[in-house]
């Protein structure tokens, strides 16, 4: 059978998969229920052409890894064929352990069990399945591997995640200011006492591309809207998880009725193989069946919020720079109680949080300019954009979002 295919991409063009390991690990059905997770989760309240999924993204950092090693035997340094094929293979499994909706699911239904974990131990699994062929993809995914470069590439500020993200976000949103020189990023790395660099004349493509983040999370990822409808979607599950530990029988999938009844650690997908199984039946058909299904439940919180999550009906929101006080939470509080709603019921319709945003994390894991002369210089420092030192600090919103128009009066 011919395991060399090659894959339409609307982003890039052509996509190859250049390896047998490479084919199999697509066709594993761990990774082909990708297919079936939106990237975006609900961005597509706010920007309709945001359907993409997780499947787009990972194919497409593979192709910036296949791209950037290239870019590297070409300055001369020695990538050996299995540490490429091992490098592709490690971006490639690296949202494996995303479940439905990613973080929202993350907070409800499995709380303190980070995704890049489940990652890591689906990898691992699928090594047993494949006889140890992702060894070395797994130790550059923990950054175990000698070569530390290669961690960096499939995760630090400038890795082919962030790449491959921001460019595909940019293009199924239509938000053009999130759009970045993929291509010419790639051709300005390069390798220096074995971490990654970027070479002087890359300096305004990676300014662009820090400004390209910041602004795709204010104007995508932390979109008023989305926040909204996120807090609407959190709300649900948490509802639905506590009717059905309380023995409330409710519509739903046995994959996610298992995580709805029960909470679940990082120990527990280690020993229990049936568990990966479960979550790897996760996916956001599930979610969107059960909200769909509990829109005619008795439960007059889970319906009331399903039917509104459904029919796009959502919470009115709010950003200010400090935490809200009573001044602002009473008079809410006090118009929801007057629509209906208990003091049990107020934390499901009046929610507040807060985000942060920063486009670049100088202490935390640097990007790193090789000038002319040989030297190595922080981003911040080797640029004479003043604005680079700006990206730097952490912008905090905070934000209420509640029911404006809810009526739980019968």
């Amino acid at each position: 059978m011919n395991k060399r295919k090659i894959i339409n991409d609307p982003v890039y063009g052509f996509i190859t998969i250049c390896s047998d390991l490479l084919f199999d690990l697509v066709e594993h059905p761990y990774f082909q229920r990708l297919r079936r997770i939106k990237q975006l989760g609900l961005a597509d309240v706010v920007y309709p052409g945001a359907l993409h999924t997780r499947f787009h993204h990972a194919l497409g950092a593979m192709h910036l890894m296949s791209q950037a090693l290239k870019s590297l035997q070409e300055k001369g340094h020695q990538i050996w064929d299995t540490e490429s094929e091992s490098a592709q293979a490690a971006i490639l499994l690296h949202d494996l352990g995303h479940g439905p909706f990613s973080h929202v699911l993350e907070s409800v239904l499995m709380p303190g069990v980070e995704h890049e974990s489940v990652t890591l131990v689906l990898m691992k699994d699928l090594n047993k399945q494949m006889n140890g062929k992702l060894d070395m993809a797994i130790q550059m995914f923990e950054g175990t591997y000698p070569r530390k470069f290669f961690h960096q590439m499939i995760s630090s500020q400038l890795d082919m995640d962030r790449m491959d993200y921001l460019k595909r976000d940019s293009f199924y949103t239509g938000v053009i200011e999130g759009s970045i020189g993929a291509d010419r990023l790639i051709k300005m790395l390069d390798i220096s006492g074995d971490q990654l660099v970027v070479e002087e004349k890359g300096l305004l493509s990676i300014e662009n591309f820090l400004h390209a983040r910041r602004l795709m999370y204010w104007q995508v990822y932390l979109h008023k809207t989305l926040l909204s409808a996120q807090a609407m979607l959190t709300q649900i599950l948490y509802r639905a998880r506590e009717l059905s530990r309380n023995g409330e029988v409710l519509f739903a999938t046995p994959d996610f009725s298992k995580f709805l009844k029960n909470t679940y650690s990082l120990i527990d997908f280690e020993l229990e193989p049936d568990l990966l199984k479960s979550f790897n039946g996760l996916d956001d058909n599930d979610v969107w069946a059960s909200v769909k299904g509990w829109t005619i439940h008795h439960d007059p919180v889970l319906s009331t919020l399903s039917k509104m999550l459904l029919d796009r009906k959502l919470f009115k929101i709010t950003f200010m720079d400090t935490p809200p006080d009573e001044v602002i939470l009473s008079p809410l509080r006090e118009k929801l109680l007057q629509s209906g709603i208990t003091e049990q019921q107020m934390p499901y319709f009046l929610v507040t949080g807060v985000t942060t945003n920063w486009a670049y994390e100088k202490e935390q894991d640097p990007i790193q300019v090789q000038m002319k002369d040989g030297k190595l210089l922080d981003i911040a420092d080797a640029s004479d954009i003043p604005t680079i030192e700006a990206l730097t600090k952490i912008v905090r919103k905070y934000y209420v979002c509640w029911g404006k128009n809810v009526s739980l009066r019968g």
